[in-house]
């Protein structure tokens, strides 16, 4: 497949603070994808970065761990070559923060606790231009299964005013609408449960529909401006404004579902979809349609004052995927679980510019 002219090459001299970074954690998080896709390999992505590709540096990633930062840069520097990605309409890419919050929860509906995260229901269905019903938004992946056929799933608005109440779906029930929602934008969470255990849900599917976030809703409103929207302003509105949280969070009809997850070091966050766990601070969600996961990332956001590196340069590994996500050089950063990773997360809001790493074999012709 032929590499998209979105990528520009250049030398690892280019990269701002290349040198300055410590790749070793990079190396892990890369390491751990190596051994993911002996039994499933990632799909190649649109812009040509050929998932073959990767095939002798994930094999040395597998046979040779690296024992410290110098080998761990040998290693990215000997397999790939670095390319500036071009961002669409802007001068620069643009970066967030996402995390996976960590909530109190109960197995059971108690008064304390009364909002529900809820399992895949079994009529909702995947759904592609295979299946799709005739005049369906093309943008849905997801569909309800009824008598006469496919359609559109139930929204947010219609699950919380109980569309699916009385089906057993109930994983855990939290204390608010609004920890519930920001459960539902990160996509997994780490469950404090009464009874002193951990628990982790993850994402399992979606009803399908458009994702509109609170913070653009605020900001076109007049309730906070644009550049002061962060997760800290946003909690801080409904916090303030109790009586407006459906009002909001309804404007944003997509749900989403989960499932247990195990814990199996808390150091790592959830897997996720790359199906791996992913490292704070060195995993990136990519738009998944562009990019191939597995692709290692230089990000260098001058502007950007976090992750403990000032400014922010350093090497990723793309390992999700989000519907907001969407561009050549858009992305997603993971700075960890709990509050603290939250409060990073929830400020990270930049220009950054992007370097993909790409393997040397698609710029030697050794891959078509």
């Amino acid at each position: 497949m032929l590499l998209s002219p979105a990528f520009t090459p250049v030398g690892f001299a280019d990269l701002p603070g290349w040198h300055e970074d410590d790749q070793l954690a990079a190396f892990e998080a890369f390491r751990r994808s190596a051994f993911h896709v002996l039994t499933k390999p990632y799909r190649s992505g649109a812009l040509g970065v050929a998932f073959d590709a990767f095939g002798p540096a994930y094999d040395e990633a597998r046979e040779r761990p690296t024992a410290n930062s110098i080998e761990a840069r040998a290693f990215f520097e000997r397999h790939f070559q670095p390319a500036f990605v071009a961002p669409e309409g802007r001068e620069h890419g643009f970066v967030t923060g996402f995390y996976e919050p960590e909530v109190e929860a109960s197995p059971i509906r108690t008064e304390t606790f009364s909002v529900p995260l809820l399992a895949r229901p079994a009529d909702l269905i995947d759904i592609d231009d295979q299946n799709r019903p005739t005049g369906m938004d093309p943008y849905l992946a997801f569909a309800r299964l009824t008598a006469e056929g496919l359609v559109e799933y139930f929204d947010r608005p219609a699950i919380e005013q109980g569309a699916l109440a009385g089906k057993g779906l109930e994983i855990a029930w939290v204390s608010g609408r609004v920890d519930a929602f920001f459960v539902h934008v990160q996509g997994a969470a780490r469950l404090n449960m009464t009874d002193g255990s951990l628990r982790r849900v993850t994402y399992a599917a979606k009803s399908g529909q458009r994702f509109t976030g609170p913070g653009g809703i605020l900001a076109e409103i007049g309730e906070i401006p644009l550049e002061k929207v962060t997760m800290q302003s946003i909690r801080a509105w409904f916090k303030a404004n109790p009586h407006r949280v459906d009002e909001i969070l309804w404007r944003n009809r997509s749900y989403i579902f989960f499932r247990d997850a195990e814990v199996d070091d808390p150091a790592f966050g959830p897997i996720a979809a790359a199906k791996v766990p992913l490292t704070p601070g060195r995993s990136v969600a990519v738009d998944r349609l562009l990019h191939t996961f597995g692709t290692p990332f230089f990000i260098a956001a001058p502007k950007l004052l976090a992750f403990g590196c000032e400014p922010f340069a350093r090497l990723m590994i793309a390992q999700d995927t989000g519907s907001a996500i969407t561009g050549p050089a858009r992305g997603d950063l993971f700075a960890g679980s709990g509050f603290e990773a939250g409060e990073i997360a929830g400020v990270v809001r930049s220009d950054a510019d992007f370097f993909a790493l790409l393997p040397k074999p698609l710029f030697a012709g050794e891959t078509s």
